[in-house]
């Protein structure tokens, strides 16, 4: 059975964040720091700060679209201000 997992990624030189979900956490951080996706290439490193874990995408898929959502942003910049 496979996991999914939301992440929260975050640029080291810049004030700039990244949310996706992936199956392989490991792979997909690696992918992000080698320079293989267009925006997180513009700010490498990053480096993972928060991650949930889900049993099924689907799940995973409607927190990460929260994340996204401004009402998500709001609160993740509240609870990594703090």
């Amino acid at each position: 059975m496979s996991m999914y997992f939301v992440y929260i990624l975050k640029s080291v030189n810049y004030k700039k964040s990244y949310v996706g979900i992936t199956n392989n956490l490991k792979r997909r951080l690696d992918e992000h720091n080698s320079g293989k996706h267009v925006y997180t290439k513009r700010y490498l490193p990053w480096e993972l700060i928060y991650r949930e874990d889900y049993e099924f995408r689907a799940e995973a898929r409607e927190r990460e679209r929260y994340f996204k959502s401004s009402s998500g942003r709001k609160f993740l910049k509240r609870l990594f201000n703090n």
